[in-house]
């Protein structure tokens, strides 16, 4: 079904270069771009790099001078016939993956830049596609589109899935022990992950809104849910998550239609959404929930499926068009390189992205790619 083909195209400063941006880069020292492919948690510490060793000093000199001249070579890890919205997650050394109604884990050679052929397991159960699922307490809590929530253990055969809204679910999160979901019916619903109560729904929330995205808060006291910004005037809101009760919602002045397709917290008090009207912000509940401190615009006016950031500078994002992969520095407003990954007859959205130190992982409509900065 999906083989390991690996292209490879070299990418040499490649990426859309904004000339004022690039001069104050040259006035930063190299610490200043050490720090951000470090991956560093919010307490300053280092959070343990996805799928490598630790990486010594020279090395991670050369690969954050790749990142920062965007001087990557791009492969592709794996294909499929049929089009697909695909998500997927990265766990230490693996990859999971969903294709149509399943999802694949596979493993990364040593390299980071290739998989093996054969995946480590499949995870089965949902009647149609797998719309979203994330990784927690060695489980996978999936999202489909037969209106189902999937609980998988990743080292078992155990698989439970029950109805959980009347129409596709769109989005789910899992921390603590707490499942939230989000649903094309309009509601958001709260769910607990223990094994003797799966299934039994503990609020019910009328969004009044298809709900595209939503995230559970790190201190576990409340969560966001992203809407479609149609049926209700603000499409970020944020819920208590033991009563269920609406907290705030963040910005105003929204134009219809302008959806958040994805959303995560970086800390209790700060969060960076996406979507429709093509920008990203970032959301700061100690400074003001009606005004984001920053924002990002999209330069070609596309749709923003879905966004990283490494929690310290450096932010990527996956555009509408031509499986277009931008990196920004989040102390500049304007777009450092973008690296379009697909031609005019195969446009494709990019619908998940994920990086490492060395590696950035898309995940298309047709492909899933990875872009190398390690060895261009």
């Amino acid at each position: 079904m999906a083989g390991d083909w690996i292209r490879s195209r070299r990418y040499t400063k490649r990426g859309i270069a904004v000339w004022p941006v690039l001069g104050r880069i040259k006035d930063l020292g190299m610490e200043d771009f050490l720090e951000p492919f470090e991956l560093f948690n919010r307490k300053g510490k280092k959070k343990k790099r996805i799928g490598m060793a630790s990486v010594p000093v020279k090395e991670r000199v050369k690969v954050s001078q790749n990142w920062r001249l965007g001087r990557c070579r791009e492969g592709i890890l794996l294909k499929w016939r049929c089009s697909q919205m695909p998500w997927m997650q990265l766990e230490g050394d693996s990859l999971y993956i969903s294709q149509a109604n399943f999802i694949l884990a596979y493993q990364f050679r040593p390299d980071g830049a290739s998989l093996n052929r054969r995946p480590l397991g499949v995870f089965a159960g949902h009647d149609e596609d797998v719309c979203h699922f994330v990784l927690a307490n060695s489980h996978i809590i999936s999202a489909g589109g037969d209106g189902k929530i999937g609980v998988h253990k990743i080292h078992s055969t155990f698989t439970v899935k029950y109805s959980a809204h009347e129409q596709e679910v769109n989005c789910v999160d899992c921390r603590g022990g707490i499942i939230v979901s989000g649903s094309r019916d309009r509601t958001a619903k709260v769910w607990p992950l223990a094994s003797g109560r799966l299934g039994q729904c503990l609020h019910t929330i009328q969004t009044e809104d298809r709900v595209w995205s939503i995230a559970i808060s790190p201190v576990l006291g409340s969560f966001v849910t992203g809407t479609a910004c149609c049926g209700h005037f603000s499409p970020l809101r944020i819920w208590d998550l033991n009563s269920g009760q609406l907290m705030t919602h963040l910005g105003s002045d929204f134009p219809p239609g302008a959806g958040v397709l994805d959303v995560m917290y970086e800390s209790p008090s700060t969060l960076l959404s996406c979507g429709y009207d093509t920008y990203v912000r970032y959301w700061d509940l100690r400074a003001s929930v009606r005004k984001c401190v920053m924002e990002w615009e999209e330069p070609h006016d596309s749709t923003l499926y879905c966004l990283q950031t490494d929690g310290n500078h450096l932010l990527a994002t996956g555009s509408s068009y031509y499986g277009v992969v931008r990196l920004w520095d989040r102390r500049q407003r304007a777009c450092l390189h973008a690296f379009p990954l697909t031609s005019t007859p195969l446009s494709s959205p990019v619908y998940c992205l994920r990086f490492t130190t060395k590696h950035l992982y898309a995940a298309l409509s047709y492909n899933l790619h990875v872009l190398d900065f390690q060895s261009p």
